[in-house]
C-alpha cells in the first residue's frame, strides 16, 4: 500500500482532456466523410450515413480507436489524414499551466489514452507533452479500452497504484464509469471537451472549465486527508 504522505498520482486522458476535442470532431465528422466521398465517388450525404453506421457499430471498442482498423474498413488512410491536418491539434486552456504546476510540485503524472499507438505518437511529437509524464500508456497495448476493468487491472499490474489515492481526469462518462467500477474514487471530468461543442451542465463528477481548476480541487482533497 502507498504511504498516505505521498502525493497522489494524477492520471490524465489525452483527447478532450488535455487536447481540444475539436480536432478529432473535425477529422471524424467532417474531413473523413469528405475524403470518403471523394475516394468512393458517392455523395457527402451517403458518406456521412455510411460512416455513422460504422461508428455506431464499433463505438467504445478497441476498433473504434484504431486508425489501422478504419483504414482497412473504409479504404481511407485515416492516420495520414490526421497527420495531414495535424496543425489543427490544440492544447486545452490551462493545459501547460497545470502540468507545469504538477511537475514543479512533484506530483506523479500519468497519461492513459484510448488513442492507438500511432495516433498517440504523432500527437506527443507535435505537442511536446511527453516530458510531463512518468507513465504513458495506450489501451491498444493492453488489448482493452479504458471503459473496461481489464484495462485498469493491466495498468495496475504494470504500474502499481492505489485506486484510493489517484485522481483520474477524462472527458468521457463511460470511461469514468469504468474507472469507478474498478475502484478509482477521485474522478474528474471536463465541462467542454471540444471548444466547438456544447458546454455540459451536469455530471456525476466535478467538472473542469480551465484545466487549472484541478489545482484547488487536489489541494482541498489532500488537505482533508491530512487532517482526517
Amino acid at each position: 500500500m502507498l504511504n498516505m504522505s505521498e502525493k497522489p498520482t494524477i492520471i490524465f486522458d489525452m483527447d478532450g482532456t488535455l487536447l481540444d476535442l475539436a480536432y478529432d470532431d473535425q477529422i471524424w465528422n467532417h474531413l473523413l466523410p469528405e475524403r470518403y466521398s471523394q475516394i468512393h465517388q458517392c455523395s457527402l450525404e451517403q458518406s456521412k450515413s455510411t460512416l455513422a453506421e460504422f461508428y455506431q457499430e464499433h463505438n467504445h471498442t478497441l476498433k473504434w480507436y484504431s486508425s489501422s482498423f478504419w483504414t482497412s474498413k473504409i479504404g481511407v488512410d485515416v492516420l495520414a489524414l490526421q497527420i495531414e491536418f495535424q496543425h489543427k491539434v490544440a492544447l486545452r486552456d490551462g493545459c501547460l499551466e497545470l502540468l507545469d504546476y504538477l511537475k514543479e510540485n512533484r506530483y506523479p503524472c500519468w497519461l492513459a489514452t484510448n488513442a492507438d499507438l500511432a495516433g498517440l505518437k504523432f500527437k506527443l511529437e507535435i505537442t511536446g507533452l511527453a516530458q510531463y509524464f512518468d507513465v504513458i500508456v495506450s489501451s491498444e497495448s493492453f488489448g482493452h479500452s479504458k471503459e473496461f476493468p481489464e484495462f485498469w487491472q493491466k495498468l495496475n499490474t504494470q504500474h502499481p497504484f492505489n485506486a484510493d489515492q489517484v485522481f483520474f481526469v477524462d472527458d468521457t462518462e463511460k470511461v469514468l464509469q469504468g474507472a469507478q467500477n474498478y475502484g478509482i474514487q477521485n474522478l474528474v471530468t471536463i465541462q467542454q471537451p471540444s471548444s466547438m461543442g456544447n458546454i455540459r451542465q451536469h455530471s456525476a463528477h466535478p467538472m473542469l472549465n480551465r484545466l487549472t481548476d484541478l489545482i484547488p480541487l487536489i489541494e482541498q482533497i489532500e488537505g482533508n486527508k491530512k487532517y482526517a
